[in-house]
């Protein structure tokens, strides 16, 4: 029997080892065709980091890929982690591997937790698939696809905004147009320029029930993008505001940002004028503060005369910085005051005092907290209202960005039930064990794992063990080999959550390669005779002679176990020794098994500071080893 279990843990390290050759992704018996980023994070203040789960949707290449009939993990699109970069939900294969930008959960609609997102526009697909604003409920199954339907070419990538209630959305907008350079003091010249601006939607239908547009309203020169004399342009022409985000107020006024006039605008929603400027070459504000090229402004109160506005100061694009380190601000704008006031309330530095470039986002937190995605590599921050870094943590591979981060509570509660794979090993019919491994992909509620068998299609299941769980994916070892096995989801309270669908247990191809001594394969037991409960002894011992025997039948097992360890423990290293031991002596591998495999999870330590570098496609790693 001992033979088996070192085996069977040599066997292990092999197939961890084989994993770690991948070190910056996961990988899962369960789910083999995903490979979810790992996060190196680093705490500074554990206590004091406000309660949620990590929304985010690394991409390699931001425009579509080429499709391909090579078989490509899934790697891409909406991702979940808890607050140690556990997996909780990978959505990369539900989209087809594709582009997924501003995923995050929406808990505002109803008193359900929702997600939304924006599926990216299909790869040249004749403009038959521009894209779409995608409304999830908390089973994770689509409510709404938000569709184009107008005449804008794509569903832009850069904001799809569900308002309370969640009856209509916002989202950016960008059109190609024709125009005189009169703005440039060129009036016969004519070219083209990128008009930016934003639509609310029906999200029920896609219908645009307000539409504003940069045309008219903000003139070119108006941008730090775009020089005077410069030639004119052709199709698709000068990006020269480049929107970037849009929120709405309670008085039905829209903020609009703008990268490349480094502006913030408030518009109306009655009749579209400009209200006021903020920023850029014409602020209507006296200001104590500067930022330039910023990125995801949002209302974090807001009344008639007074808001309360954060947003990420990049500072910098791809060519050019205007300060050395990018953060995120919260401002307040007073319009009672002739001129009208702006002060800085907060300013969040981004922690390894470097620029973001390109993208990010900042979000205030229920208790305060403030929660910052630096973009590159996934790079995210949680600080307290007094600005103390709290937390920090990067993507373990320099391959993947992430254009928007968020934190959120959420409870998710799959339609799908959980998923399962059992297999059999052992040296003959006496030495047999079943290895499960279970994972409920997106549940958040699971505490423990109920394990069944039974010994035929139609039989009683017979409970064989739990556990509890730990990591996305949990393995158990049951004694014996089960046929037919089945696996419960069960919450802290001891509530049912959902059951896995019946399973055969795998079995090796060859028993004969796969170490089996026996002339024929094994016969799977019958789980009612090997888990039947015990019967009671006939005869009435005495109580102080019954735990005399106890203890001494437990001696004799302790020292038969440790001199068989003894045995093995010249050819095995230090750390299979204790684990080995401790299998032995309390039965718990499946322990040992997870110590491993948390080795394979980045520890929590210092963030690096490199920036990203562009995706390769690399060669499919491997699932697990199969004798």
């Amino acid at each position: 029997m001992l033979f088996f279990w070192v085996l069977l843990l040599l066997s292990f390290r092999h197939v961890i080892a084989e994993a770690d050759s991948d070190d910056d992704m996961m990988s899962f018996v369960t789910l083999p065709e995903v490979r979810a980023l790992k996060f190196n994070i680093a705490y500074y203040d554990r206590e004091s980091v406000s309660p949620g789960y990590w929304f985010v949707a690394p991409y390699g290449v931001i425009d579509p890929e080429t499709p391909t009939k090579q078989w490509k993990p899934c790697q891409v699109g909406p991702y979940i982690y808890d607050a140690d970069g556990t997996l909780i939900w990978a959505g990369s294969c539900m989209f087809d591997n594709r582009n997924i930008f501003d995923f995050k959960a929406v808990n505002t609609i109803d008193d359900q937790s929702h997600l939304s997102f924006i599926l990216q526009h299909a790869y040249q697909d004749n403009g038959a698939d521009k894209g779409y604003g995608y409304i999830l409920d908390h089973h994770y199954d689509m409510e709404n696809a938000v569709p184009v339907t107008n005449d804008l070419g794509t569903f832009n990538m850069h904001e799809f905004n569900v308002l309370p209630g969640g009856k209509t959305a916002l989202a950016c907008a960008y059109r190609n147009e024709w125009v005189d350079l009169g703005d440039l003091g060129r009036p016969n010249e004519y070219g083209w320029i990128v008009a930016g601006g934003f639509v609310e939607m029906d999200t029920a239908t896609g219908e645009v029930l307000f539409e504003w547009s940069s045309l008219g309203y903000i003139p070119i020169h108006e941008s730090v993008k775009v020089g005077a004399n410069w030639a004119p342009s052709g199709a698709p022409g000068w990006d020269y505001v480049h929107v970037n985000s849009i929120d709405k107020n309670a008085n039905g006024d829209y903020l609009l940002s703008a990268r490349f006039t480094s502006t913030l605008y408030l518009i109306s929603g009655v009749d579209g004028h400009i209200i006021w400027r903020l920023g850029g070459k014409y602020s209507d504000f006296v200001q104590d503060f500067t930022f330039s090229k910023q990125h995801h402004a949002r209302f974090v109160e807001s009344n008639a005369t007074h808001a309360t506005i954060s947003f990420l100061n990049n500072a910098s694009d791809e060519s050019e910085n205007e300060e050395n380190v990018s953060a995120a601000m919260f401002v307040q704008v007073d319009t009672t005051t002739t001129p009208m006031t702006a002060r800085l309330v907060n300013k969040y530095n981004r922690p390894d005092g470097s620029l973001t470039r390109l993208r990010g986002s900042v979000q205030n937190l229920p208790n305060g907290n403030v929660f910052v995605g630096w973009s590159e590599r996934g790079m995210q921050s949680e600080h307290s209202p007094e600005g103390k870094v709290l937390m920090q943590a990067i993507f373990s591979s320099s391959r993947f960005s992430t254009y928007r981060s968020y934190k959120f509570p959420f409870v998710g509660r799959p339609s799908a039930p959980p998923d399962l794979v059992a297999s059999v090993y052992g040296t003959d019919e006496t030495d047999l064990a079943t290895i499960f491994h279970v994972s409920w992909n997106g549940a958040t509620d699971v505490a423990s794992w109920n394990f069944y068998a039974r010994a035929d299609r139609h039989s009683i299941p017979v409970l064989i063990g739990n556990t509890t769980k730990f990591d996305f994916e949990t393995m158990y070892i049951a004694d014996g080999y089960m046929d037919w096995v089945s696996v419960e989801a069960v919450d802290k309270d001891g509530n049912v959550l959902g059951t896995s669908a019946l399973h055969r247990t795998e079995t090796p191809q060859n028993w004969r390669l796969a170490g089996f001594q026996g002339d024929l394969k094994p016969t799977a037991d019958d789980p009612s005779v090997l888990y039947a409960p015990k019967k009671p002894a006939e005869d009435v011992i005495d109580p102080a002679t019954k735990a005399k025997q106890e203890a001494e039948e437990k001696a004799k097992e302790a020292a038969k176990t440790m001199a068989k360890a003894n045995e093995v423990i010249h050819g095995i290293g230090g750390l299979l020794i204790f684990i080995l031991v401790a299998c032995s002596v309390g039965g718990l591998l499946a322990g040992a098994y997870w110590y491993l495999r948390r080795r394979r999870m980045q520890a929590y330590h210092e963030v690096p500071s490199e920036e990203g570098q562009p995706y390769t496609e690399e060669e499919r790693p491997e699932v697990r080893s199969r004798d």
